[in-house]
């Protein structure tokens, strides 16, 4: 299969390497140190039981440079989709599957949904309609990624835990594309499964993002630290619990209690959040994505989240101040 992989980062940079070691055909688009590092000497993965892959993948800084492709993985951060949605056609066949892997709600949720809300648009995810116009919604399929890992280095992928990445089409139907996509996982040595509902599994996993990011970009906290503070781990309890409030009133199901989620993050251990890691590494942070389309949906359900609300403002004022340091404009004057 023909792919290209956008955004080249932790888990866009495991996934490179596991389709590429398939015997798949892999381009990668990125810039800076990391894309030279990978030209020069090839993205290295580093797997959590020490084992070293390096896969020669072609990179290249434009999606006119990576031409037609079988699948285009999107795994830039959310707020940067903007960017890669203008030029995206240039990477688009007739039968192009695109799969988006970013954290938290993703800005095509109301798409193929069907009852009263489908087709409705998140403000705080496409305010302009531009992923909605360049990315149509037969293309696209979810995905839903489990893995932990980090960039350690210009051309290096760390790997924590975890090897799992179910997907599913966004209106729960069984295609041969999805089959194709889910067989492509499992041949790459990474666990799928095919869904026939991708949106709980979404928030199952929104579930920790949406508490755990922000309390840690806050905090500095890891994982583990969260979960065993006792206050940070009932403000996560109860972000989780106004959240699961809001997707019920969708129609979502949660296959896990807040307990058994809470659990799990613990038991990861003292893993940084991929907030946390912007944070340090003074980048702008997934705040609408994670925490603002959460609000969005809850006033579109008319459902109360007042703990989502307020470290919603702190985690969005503490992404000002980020932002205003980085490109050295007054507070007052930062998007």
């Amino acid at each position: 299969m023909k792919i290209c992989i956008v955004g080249a980062g932790a888990i866009g940079g495991l996934m490179a390497v596991k389709f590429a070691e398939a015997g798949n055909d892999v381009t990668v688009i990125d810039q800076g140190a990391h894309l030279n590092a990978i030209r020069e000497n090839g993205l290295k993965l580093i797997w959590e039981d020490g084992s070293e892959h390096v896969a020669k993948v072609r990179a290249v800084t434009t999606a006119e440079e990576a031409g037609k492709q079988d699948l285009v993985v999107l795994a830039v951060k959310a707020h940067f989709l903007d960017q890669v949605a203008r030029d995206i056609e240039h990477m688009l066949g007739e039968e192009t599957m695109i799969l988006t892997v970013q954290n938290g709600i993703p800005w095509w949720y109301f798409q193929r949904l069907g009852g009263k809300f489908d087709g409705s648009r998140l403000r705080t995810l496409d305010p302009s309609g531009l992923l909605t116009r360049h990315m149509p919604a037969h293309r696209l399929v979810g995905c839903v990624v489990y893995p932990a890992a980090g960039v350690t280095e210009p051309g290096i992928i760390k790997h924590v835990e975890g090897d799992r990445f179910p997907v599913g089409e966004l209106d729960g139907s069984t295609t041969e594309r999805i089959q194709k996509l889910h067989d492509l996982f499992v041949d790459s040595g990474l666990k799928s499964r095919i869904l026939d509902d991708i949106r709980s599994e979404i928030w199952l996993k929104a579930w920790g993002n949406l508490s755990f990011n922000p309390i840690s970009a806050l905090t500095h906290g890891t994982l583990v630290d969260i979960c065993q503070f006792p206050e940070t781990r009932e403000l996560a309890a109860d972000m989780m619990a106004e959240a699961q409030t809001i997707a019920e009133k969708l129609g979502v199901t949660f296959r896990h209690t807040i307990e058994k989620r809470i659990a799990g993050a613990e038991g990861v251990g003292a893993h940084k959040t991929s907030m946390l890691q912007d944070v340090e590494a003074g980048r702008s942070l997934e705040t609408e994505a994670l925490v603002g389309a959460i609000l969005e949906i809850g006033e579109i359900t008319h459902t109360q989240a007042p703990s989502i609300k307020a470290v919603y403002a702190l985690i969005k004022m503490l992404n000002k101040i980020i932002m205003s340091e980085h490109v050295g404009v007054k507070l007052t004057e930062a998007a």
